[in-house]
């Protein structure tokens, strides 16, 4: 762990929306049409994309829908706008681990990791014992409530199964890229193939 990635804190929002696997598409195409973000998150609120009835929930899942799709190339985003099922899931899961360091992280030293060194499944325990190891340089995580550690467990664990590597049981599932989608996340470096439970290295 270098100097700068212990200095950093982590970005602790992201219980708010998974994976938006039922609007990111829909977003992505009105940004390939507006090429404004600003334009693209007043279409989102005028049009209701994300379906709440509540103003306030609507704003702040539109607000994190929009960071999120910020974290992707035009590329990446131009081939969202197109895509659907697994492709459109892997791209919001890089997009979320580009979004969050903690979960990127995660992913990369537990998730990955475990799936190479072929164990069977990645557990809430897991989970706790990687929280532990980063709190020993990052305070704001010694700072966080026992219930808002549950709730950040539970949602890197709802996001893990959205994005499929995981099912019920935590049984890891491995994922399968596409070309393009592997294409995309291999421009990177280092390439974010790292987020995935995969053999694959680009």
């Amino acid at each position: 762990m270098t100097a700068r990635d212990q200095s950093q804190r982590y970005k602790l929002s992201f219980t708010t929306g998974r994976l938006f696997l039922q609007n990111a598409s829909g977003a992505a195409e009105i940004y390939v049409r507006l090429r404004d973000w600003r334009e693209v998150r007043e279409t989102i609120d005028s049009d209701n994309l994300l379906q709440s009835r509540a103003s306030r929930s609507a704003t702040r899942m539109g607000s994190e829908l929009i960071q999120r799709l910020q974290e992707l190339t035009e590329a990446e985003v131009e081939l969202l706008a197109v895509i659907t099922g697994e492709e459109r899931a892997h791209l919001m899961w890089a997009a979320t681990c580009r979004r969050y360091s903690l979960i990127g992280e995660f992913a990369e030293e537990v998730l990955r990791e475990r799936f190479l060194q072929l164990a069977a499944d990645v557990l809430p325990e897991h989970f706790d014992s990687f929280i532990r190891g980063k709190a020993l340089w990052h305070e704001e995580l010694s700072d966080v409530t026992p219930k808002t550690m549950q709730k950040l467990r539970s949602t890197v664990f709802l996001l893990m199964r959205d994005a499929g590597f995981t099912d019920n049981d935590g049984r890891i599932i491995p994922a399968v890229l596409s070309t393009r989608v592997m294409d995309e996340l291999a421009k990177r470096t280092p390439s974010d193939v790292r987020f995935f439970p995969t053999r694959d290295s680009a």
